[in-house]
């Protein structure tokens, strides 16, 4: 049973190193990409500096804060850039998707810095539990263990498991998490390139 913590958290970050290669202890199966491109998003027209100035307008910018929010439904947010496609012009509809990108990637990049310090603190976490057993193993070896301290020891590697199959458990989601906010990006974008005239 030693090392199979560590072994647990290694394995992920194995895995997602073949993938990433970039961050050893990246905890996610996911590909480790701190920031998107606009252009692995959208088709359309390429934002000049105008194009991205307009994006900043409080029309453009209030739409683009309210389409970019999960809560709202991926149908109600096409059918509201259908209803602003239909008085813009591609101009305007390109400073729509620049104002969306804006708004996510940094949201997005935020989330990938979180995941890795909590695949660190993962590591870190596997690493003291590993501690914790080979303390109870030489407490348990000596001629004359000391039950008081043995039991302290199992108390903090129980406590120190609980935290981590929590975490353990908690992290499909939260490695799922950029992964939502792309897919989102992706389907407004393409709502987006379906208005362009």
């Amino acid at each position: 049973m030693k090392g199979f913590i560590l072994a647990l958290v290694l394995t992920g970050a194995t895995a997602a190193h073949a993938e990433s290669s970039t961050d050893p202890d990246w905890p996610c199966i996911q590909r480790k990409q701190p920031h998107l491109s606009l252009g692995q998003m959208w088709s359309g027209p390429e934002p000049d500096d105008a194009i991205r100035a307009m994006a900043s307008m409080p029309e453009i910018a209030h739409l683009a804060e309210r389409l970019e929010q999960r809560r709202l439904p991926i149908e109600q947010a096409t059918t509201e850039i259908g209803e602003f496609a239909s008085g813009a012009d591609n101009r305007k509809l390109t400073a729509l998707m620049v104002a969306i990108f804006d708004r996510v990637d940094p949201q997005r990049s935020a989330l990938i810095s979180g995941i890795a310090r909590y695949g660190h603190k993962q590591v870190d976490l596997a690493n003291r539990i590993e501690d914790h057993r080979a303390k109870m193993t030489e407490l348990e070896k000596a001629e004359k263990p000391d039950f008081d301290a043995i039991d302290e020891t199992e108390k903090q590697l129980d406590w120190d498991m609980r935290i981590f199959q929590d975490r353990q458990q908690s992290l499909t989601y939260v490695c799922e998490t950029p992964v939502i906010l792309e897919q989102r990006v992706f389907a407004l974008a393409r709502a987006i390139q379906a208005g362009l005239k």
